[in-house]
């Protein structure tokens, strides 16, 4: 196994082409991705290995999620993983959702660059901006944008896995982001990552006030088995990625507390899932139902308050604030800090001003 391909333990988002595939009973037209027909002289082995084996960037586990799925076809009927191909079966993977192309297509997106250099670029990304092409973002992504921004460097190919983005955060998520320009950049920050070296302090803004004025959250995040559009924390240690996030109280505001989180791991929703998990659900973060009124009295004029609130930042008020690694080249340690965006820094003082005046 290469360097490169250890490298995805620490990018869990690569999975979430298959997380959220449901089964389909009955239901809608099934578009083929990948047909195969076994060889003569194959001996008798487990499907999963044997298309693990053959097609490109696709996870054993991804497989195994279209199994269970009824997506994987042998002579025309669904089997499961632990099917044993036989000689001259015809083998296919199905899904609800046609074949796209997906070589990044170079759009003229407008990018905030921090830093950039031969190596490496600092992007401070906006909410609202999907990160990477997938199901139903399959243009004016983040990765099309530094795809423009560099189509005229030749040593860049934007659908080169050994080059581009190292991380990545959610779309109604602002901040940064670092990007490697060659090979060997992204080897190094990737192990960085991997070896929880770097930094990252976020900010966000969550319901209620918390009690403690700092504090550690632990425990394994994988996919809710109640909504998989969710993740959810598990004590079992079996289930799910190890996952740890510190957080610091920056201030109490009435119904609200304004917090710091520092990541020492990186999963998919950690502070999301971790905060909802804690009683603290991130404010209008409508996945963990953080879009609801879920602190404060029943005032007419309060409710009114947070909806104008919530039309202020129409997304779960967090910010990738800080980010710092040792550069690929040159061994420098680097340190990056992005302003607030206007609709957190709105909000936080619409909610001082209301806190102030409910005070007088």
């Amino acid at each position: 196994m290469t360097l490169g391909f250890k490298m995805e333990e620490y990018f869990d988002e690569v999975e979430e082409l298959t997380d959220d595939i449901e089964p389909v009973a009955g239901g809608p037209e099934l578009y083929e991705h990948f047909r195969v027909v076994v060889d003569k002289g194959q001996t008798p082995v487990r499907i999963d290995k044997y298309l693990f084996e053959r097609i490109v960037n696709a996870s054993r586990n991804r497989i195994q999620k279209a199994a269970d799925a009824g997506f994987v076809i042998a002579n025309g009927k669904p089997v499961k993983s632990n099917y044993k191909i036989k000689p001259l079966d015809v083998l296919a993977v199905m899904m609800d959702r046609p074949r796209y192309e997906n070589d990044i297509i170079p759009e003229d997106i407008p990018l905030d660059i921090v830093y950039e250099d031969h190596d490496l670029m600092v992007i401070n990304k906006p909410a609202g901006l999907v990160v990477h092409p997938g199901c139903g973002n399959y243009h004016g992504t983040l990765v099309n944008a530094i795809a423009w921004h560099l189509r005229d460097n030749p040593l860049y190919d934007p659908n080169d896995p050994q080059v581009g983005l190292v991380h990545r955060i959610d779309k109604d998520t602002s901040g940064l982001l670092v990007v490697a320009k060659t090979p060997d950049a992204k080897t190094h920050l990737g192990l960085q990552f991997f070896h929880k070296t770097t930094k990252r302090q976020y900010n966000a803004l969550v319901w209620g006030i918390m009690e403690q004025d700092h504090g550690t959250i632990e425990g394994n995040i994988a996919r809710n088995p109640k909504d998989r559009m969710q993740m959810a924390v598990f004590s079992d240690s079996e289930i799910g990625k190890h996952a740890i996030t510190h957080y610091q109280v920056l201030e109490r505001i009435g119904y609200v507390t304004w917090v710091e989180c520092v990541l020492e791991t990186g999963r998919t929703h950690q502070i999301r899932v971790h905060m909802k998990h804690l009683g603290h659900p991130l404010f209008n973060d409508e996945r963990y139902g953080g879009n609801e009124i879920l602190k404060g009295t029943h005032f007419s004029k309060y409710k009114q308050f947070v909806n104008n609130c919530f039309a202020i930042c129409p997304r779960q008020a967090l910010h990738a604030k800080t980010l710092g690694f040792v550069h690929p080249r040159t061994g420098k340690e680097m340190f990056f800090t992005s302003e607030l965006p206007e609709d957190m820094a709105q909000l936080l003082d619409k909610w001082r001003m209301y806190i102030s005046h409910r005070d007088e």
